[in-house]
């Protein structure tokens, strides 16, 4: 049910691409030649502190904000009008009527879609019973809870079918059971071939649900990649649990840095290769009951990327 027909000539697999954007509010620059792509039938997640300039992006590719210079492309076409009614957008702060009853309201957004009554009232039917809302369709946004306000948001972004989708921290605030419900239909969503790009601070989600995963940080694109490309260029961990390993143990062994300990062992960052030098300052020390190289999780790599680049992350 698109209002919007697609045309033939459109390039499914180019998907959205945003390319050297720049963006200043007065003298400040908010973003800085910011440039990735959210291929078709991928999810990206979208990740930075507060102000890196996450939002920002998202408005601009759905013209709500000017872009000071750059090109946002989607399926290998410059951006326009016909290509922008075809984004589910979910915005941070609720833009929906919270006195307005739930299916009246999906209605109305699908009239205004294009929609006839009778498609409109099928489609919100059809997610407020896929979000778990049947009970609620008759009460008014203001009743329901803020987990349930968030769902209703996502019904409203899903209702004409969009081709893409662009979620602004759509996790926040919600309860397990309905991480799991919007969690399952964004995969399903991306399974459809549609490209999903989402925004948030609950890093263990984005590593479960994302395909690609892009830092911002002060307004520049500071990474790029899958998290296990990510881990790739990530330094060496190792997880060492053994007696006797006093303060300054690691000093054998050149650029060495002791992460944290706990009751039994401690976590080591190396270089490439200083495997067994590591292995041997321990041993020297007394038996070495664990030795384990450590993966870090998204939120690590998070953390190293940015304070890479000089900004503390959150």
């Amino acid at each position: 049910m698109d209002p919007t027909p697609a045309d033939p000539a459109d390039d499914e697999s180019a998907g959205l691409e945003i390319v050297g954007v720049n963006k200043s509010f007065g003298e400040r620059q908010v973003l800085s030649d910011v440039t990735f792509r959210i291929p078709a039938g991928r999810t990206v997640g979208f990740v930075g502190n507060n102000g890196a300039g996450k939002s920002t992006t998202m408005r601009i590719v759905l013209g709500l904000t000017a872009l000071d210079s750059g090109t946002i492309r989607y399926q290998g076409r410059p951006i326009g009008v016909s290509a922008r009614k075809r984004i589910g957008y979910m915005p941070e702060e609720r833009g929906l009527y919270p006195q307005m009853r739930v299916s009246d309201q999906l209605v109305y957004l699908g009239l205004l879609s294009g929609y006839s009554k009778a498609e409109a009232t099928a489609a919100a039917e059809h997610w407020t019973g896929r979000l778990g809302l049947e009970k609620a369709r008759r009460s008014r946004l203001s009743e329901l809870s803020l987990g349930n306000q968030q769902r209703v948001q996502l019904a409203a972004a899903l209702l004409h079918d969009p081709r893409l989708l662009i979620l602004d921290e759509p996790f926040s605030g919600l309860d397990p059971s309905a991480v799991a419900v919007m969690s399952d239909v964004l995969e399903e969503q991306s399974a459809q071939g549609k490209p999903v790009l989402f925004s948030s601070h609950q890093l263990d989600l984005v590593e479960r649900l994302c395909d690609q995963v892009v830092i911002i940080s002060d307004g520049r694109i500071v990474a790029d990649g899958s998290v296990a490309g990510l881990r790739e260029g990530a330094p060496l961990r190792y997880r060492v649990v053994a007696d006797g390993l006093t303060e300054g143990w690691t000093a054998p062994v050149p650029g060495a840095k002791e992460l944290g300990r706990d009751d039994d062992g401690c976590s080591v960052e190396i270089e490439d290769g200083q495997e067994q030098e590591l292995l041997a300052a321990a041993q020297k020390l007394g038996p070495v009951r664990e030795f384990t190289p450590v993966r870090p999780d998204l939120a690590e790599l998070y953390r190293d990327v940015v304070s890479a680049h000089g900004v503390d992350g959150a």
